[in-house]
């Protein structure tokens, strides 16, 4: 009940998720849970690993880090950066599927070692959307290719979300190689570094 001096409202405030939060910070915001809500995912895809991930799962597997990607991973790609994934179980034809350690009966079978995107983005948690694209930002957006950054812009344009900190002007903070990128005068990250040092001179 609330007191005389409150309304009712918890005082504790929602922590801000920017482009620098580390990930630290965020696995911490996201206890290890296998409620219905964060499994739900595991029956319709699979997470993406950092690449911090790979020697530890595979160590788990009792493997090695080369049989783990041929094996149990598939690489997915995003805003031009790739990246890996759990293999999904594809049935008739379907684009989705369950993630290849996920157990009906058992749920999980590499929690202790899971991806970082299992990590960070749980579907009971109180920053569940936030933490998706604070992810997506931190793994797939490359402030060094320019391509990255055209096809960042495009998701923004359509209507993607951000975080603090990750908007084109701040992942770019130089204007006229901003507009150079968008404008494809800037095609590759070795036109952009070509461009950084004419810059300097």
């Amino acid at each position: 009940m609330a007191g005389p001096n409150n309304t009712g409202r918890s005082s504790k405030k929602l922590f801000i998720i920017t482009k620098d939060t580390p990930k630290e910070q965020m696995i911490a915001l996201a206890p290890p849970c296998q409620c219905s809500k964060c499994e739900n995912g595991c029956h319709y895809g699979s997470g993406v690993l950092d690449d911090s991930d790979l020697q530890p799962m595979a160590g788990y597997l009792h493997i090695s880090v080369e049989k783990l990607k041929e094996k149990h991973l598939e690489r997915v790609e995003k805003f031009n950066t790739a990246k890996y994934r759990p293999k999904i179980k594809r049935e008739h034809n379907k684009p989705y599927g369950a993630c290849t350690f996920f157990s009906r009966w058992k749920g999980c079978t590499i929690h202790p070692v899971k991806p970082l995107e299992c990590k960070t983005s749980t579907g009971c948690g109180a920053h569940g959307e936030t933490a998706s694209v604070w992810f997506d930002i931190s793994q797939f957006v490359n402030k060094d290719d320019p391509e990255s950054i055209r096809q960042f812009a495009a998701y923004l344009q359509s209507g993607g979300k951000t975080i603090p900190g990750a908007s084109l002007q701040d992942l770019v903070p130089d204007g006229r190689k901003l507009k150079d990128i968008l404008s494809y005068k800037i095609l590759k990250q070795d036109d952009a570094e070509k461009y950084h040092d004419a810059e300097k001179n």
